[in-house]
């Protein structure tokens, strides 16, 4: 267990400013440097606290920043700059994974979608993640296997279904080894996310992304994550975009809390919830 925690936090705090700051994306190696950590704690490290790796935050904050101008009403080419990117190429590349798919991918039922799924066990019951043929759909938590694929399928009813098992889908196994990872039921490396392909709205993905900003172990309420994103009257919509949330563990909505504290409710089973939290504050600690 690290017997300062006060010092780390402060130093992971300097490279996240450092990274706000930083036009071009800094190396993992400068950054080590300025932390003086060894590159891999410091990545380990990161990513525990912040939900990403400082590469993957550099260009979620790009992405905010490109979101925001488009939402003000920038054309997409000046808006793509504005954002540093530098050129259209770069957006594209990461934009399914941090823009989100288009609700047209979920339309009747997933008509004409063909699903893959897998099942496995973990210390907070069985986890099932599915994915089309553009991301994952899907990641839940339930008491069984067939709990989990009963409500697989009252999502998508028109949609063709497949179980594939663990080792024979690549997209499938990565999002479980990195939830393992995340959450110490793993000392492997966690793998980079695969593709999203779920519907929602602009205003719930700045909820989904910024709950990726809350450091494990920590919560805040509705009300607070609702001044985080800048819509400080929109506590009950956040409640709402959290309540939505159909990818369990990977957009962390767990970490959302009442105003006095207290757990409230979790699509998954409020003991999840609390168990869930408790596994973290004891992994953050390490």
């Amino acid at each position: 267990m690290n017997a300062h925690p006060a010092p780390i936090a402060d130093t992971l705090e300097r490279v996240r400013a450092c990274i706000e700051g930083a036009d071009e994306a800094p190396t993992l190696t400068a950054l080590a440097r300025f932390a003086q950590l060894s590159p891999g704690h410091l990545q380990r490290a990161f990513r525990r606290r912040y939900g990403m790796s400082p590469a993957e935050y550099h260009r979620a904050r790009r992405f905010g920043q490109l979101k925001a101008a488009l939402r003000d009403g920038a054309a997409v080419t000046d808006a793509v700059y504005e954002a540093g990117f530098g050129s259209g190429s770069r957006v594209y590349e990461h934009s399914d994974r941090l823009l989100g798919m288009t609700p047209a991918s979920y339309r009747a039922g997933g008509a004409g979608a063909s699903i893959r799924y897998t099942t496995t066990a973990t210390p907070l019951g069985r986890l099932l993640v599915a994915a089309t043929a553009r991301g994952i759909c899907a990641v839940t938590l339930g008491a069984s296997d067939a709990e989990l694929e009963t409500r697989l399928a009252a999502e998508f009813p028109q949609a063709a279904r497949e179980r594939v098992d663990a080792g024979r889908e690549e997209w499938l196994d990565a999002v479980i080894a990195r939830i393992a990872s995340e959450l110490g039921w793993s000392e492997a490396a966690a793998p980079a996310l695969p593709p999203l392909d779920v519907a929602a709205t602009a205003f719930q993905w700045r909820v989904w992304n910024a709950l990726t900003r809350i450091p494990a172990g920590e919560t805040r309420s509705y009300g607070e994550l609702a001044a985080a994103i800048g819509a400080p009257k929109a506590a009950r919509a956040v409640g709402n975009a959290c309540g939505s949330n159909r990818l369990a563990l990977i957009v962390p909505c767990h970490r959302v809390v009442r105003e006095d504290g207290t757990p409230g409710g979790w699509r998954w089973g409020v003991q999840r919830k609390r168990d869930l939290l408790a596994r973290e504050r004891r992994h953050a600690k390490r």
